[in-house]
């Protein structure tokens, strides 16, 4: 029971934290919006900080196991047609994940705030997806599936206008077809490019 009410007060501050940032939130409210008092949040999280850190590490969780990271890479695709659906799978998870999303916006309104949001934002944003993508292209280019090249520089101008439109949904949610349709053909261009036929 404990545990159930631990994961919705992470839940409803994530709404929380996503709408009105860390600074807009606020404890009596977040309680009130789950049926408790103050004193029912702070008997499982001892701190609005607290509750900050613990859900960090569940979106760094179930980011990972679901989009994938460091620790769990996904398989290098055996085609180009593998690639383009691995690719516009991860979009899609990215672009309609609920969690996703609102973690997404938590990282954008919080980086400048807060040294750990930074640094995820930084890692989901960029750099962790171009480690993924490097990884990913390396393998596709011992597999005779991508021309030579650089995979770093490949994977950072194959990442960054995809990373770009994600943001651009979460703006502009009535663009999100229309971006949808743009990733698909710059991945399809991109194969175009690269890919060894």
């Amino acid at each position: 029971m404990a545990k159930d009410t631990k994961e919705r007060i992470l839940t409803a501050a994530l709404d929380m934290f996503s709408q009105k940032g860390y600074e807009g939130t606020n404890i009596r409210e977040l309680a009130a919006s789950l049926g408790l008092v103050k004193s029912g949040i702070y008997k499982h999280y001892e701190s609005k900080e607290a509750i900050w850190n613990a859900l960090l590490d569940r979106m760094i969780a179930y980011y990972g196991e679901r989009f994938g990271s460091a620790e769990h890479l996904p398989p290098v695709p055996d085609s180009l047609e593998d690639f383009a659906t691995m690719t516009m799978r991860m979009v899609n998870l990215t672009i309609h994940d609920e969690q996703i999303v609102k973690t997404r916006k938590v990282l954008t309104l919080e980086q400048y705030r807060d040294e750990r949001a930074r640094d995820l934002a930084t890692k989901h944003f960029l750099t962790g997806l171009t480690d993924m993508f490097t990884y990913i292209f390396s393998g596709m280019m011992a597999k005779g599936l991508l021309k030579r090249d650089d995979p770093a520089m490949l994977a950072f101008a194959y990442t960054t206008p995809i990373s770009a439109l994600i943001h651009l949904c979460d703006r502009e949610p009535e663009k999100t077809e229309e971006a949808i349709r743009k990733i698909e053909a710059f991945s399809r261009h991109f194969i175009e490019t690269y890919g060894v036929k």
